[in-house]
């Protein structure tokens, strides 16, 4: 059985960007349905034996769309909440400051570019940053609960974009929650996945 890990941090320390009933909403209804709606699938399956990921690619490849948009938002939300801090934000540093620059050309403009997909990805989704099987990094937007893991894409970073990620603390100002991003990205965790 799957369960919905922890926040690894307290709920309090987001300030305007996210509210502790944002998280509420977000982590504790909305992340917390798609691990047991996942649960309920899977269970007296064979499946119910495999790792998320596992899941995820069975589901992707049998065509087992409900499992695998359950899956895919539990490893997608697991990730996103990694991708959060309350003591992040600013420019990063490392290696992942490096490969910014070496892909991008200066960080500026890959935070100019990851924002205007995360503004104008349509419905709801994610926008990755990914690194290719050489380490080139792209960013990548992906409709509903579709994530890179099924893909040749090592996931490096992510924002979520479906509108229950930002409407009890900014509405339907997408741009707003996406500029806020910035302010508590973990850069910490970016260059661990390098």
């Amino acid at each position: 059985m799957h369960i919905l890990p922890e926040l690894p941090y307290d709920k309090k320390g987001f300030g305007s960007v996210i509210s502790e009933e944002g998280f509420d909403f977000h982590h504790g209804k909305h992340h917390n349905a798609y691990v047991n709606n996942m649960n309920n699938l899977i269970k007296d399956t064979p499946m119910v034996e495999l790792s998320l990921e596992e899941v995820i690619s069975k589901s992707a490849q049998e065509k087992l769309t409900g499992v695998f948009n359950n899956s895919a938002q539990h490893y997608n939300h697991s990730f996103f909440w990694n991708c959060l801090s309350p003591n992040g934000g600013g420019a990063p540093s490392g290696d992942v400051a490096n490969r910014i620059i070496r892909d991008f050309g200066s960080f500026e403009t890959f935070k100019n570019q990851f924002s205007d997909a995360a503004v104008k990805l349509f419905g709801s989704g994610w926008v990755w940053l990914v690194a290719d099987e050489n380490g080139k990094l792209s960013i990548k937007p992906f409709s509903n609960a579709d994530t890179p893991i099924i893909s040749a894409s090592k996931p490096i970073l992510t924002i979520d974009v479906w509108e229950h990620a930002y409407y009890i603390d900014h509405r339907n100002a997408r741009p707003k929650f996406v500029e806020g991003f910035w302010d508590i990205v973990n850069w910490e965790f970016a260059n661990k996945n390098l």
